[in-house]
């Protein structure tokens, strides 16, 4: 049994490997690449997303964690939450964005590398939603973030947020 491990280890193909002469595409080559190819060009095959909660009732931020259970798997398309804006590509807003949270969130925002993206989940961070005009909010994270993409309901179910996030790539690499 072992001699037959040992010559599967040892038949297996190397790897390819580049000459040292090999230069990565220019960034003017990027707009004849397949909408995949200029998207793995960008963000490196994996969109990374740092969720913040703004100031919202917890109903988006489950429904976000439901993203990474078994049914919805959003990793299967190289998607993946992270702890860390250093890490992040998208950053994903919940809720009306409170007083208290605007700062955090403008500082999550600039702790980010570029290209950065920003998506409003949930009708309370597009527009304010129930809290909409309360002395305590911002109306949405339009008023303290440029916005790339909104994902409506209240909440939102992670069928409509894995649309709103394809929806938010295709329109990058399109």
């Amino acid at each position: 049994m072992w001699m037959e491990i040992l010559k599967n280890k040892i038949s297996k193909k190397k790897a390819i490997k580049f000459p040292k002469s090999f230069k990565a595409l220019p960034d003017e080559a990027i707009d004849i690449l397949s909408p995949e190819k200029k998207m793995n060009r960008i963000f490196g095959k994996s969109l990374r997303i740092r969720q913040v909660d703004a100031g919202s009732c917890n109903a988006c931020e489950w429904e976000c964690i439901a993203l990474t259970n078994p049914i919805y798997d959003v990793q299967r398309f190289g998607v993946d939450i992270v702890a860390s804006p250093r890490h992040a590509d998208v950053l994903l807003a919940a809720g009306p964005v409170s007083r208290q949270m605007e700062l955090a969130l403008k500082k999550t925002y600039l702790a980010m590398p570029e290209p950065k993206l920003v998506i409003a989940c949930g009708d309370c961070a597009i527009d304010g939603g129930v809290y909409k005009g309360s002395y305590a909010t911002r109306d949405g994270v339009s008023n303290v973030l440029p916005v790339d993409c909104h994902i409506h309901g209240c909440p939102p179910t992670p069928a409509t947020i894995i649309k709103g996030l394809l929806k938010l790539i295709k329109s990058i690499s399109g």
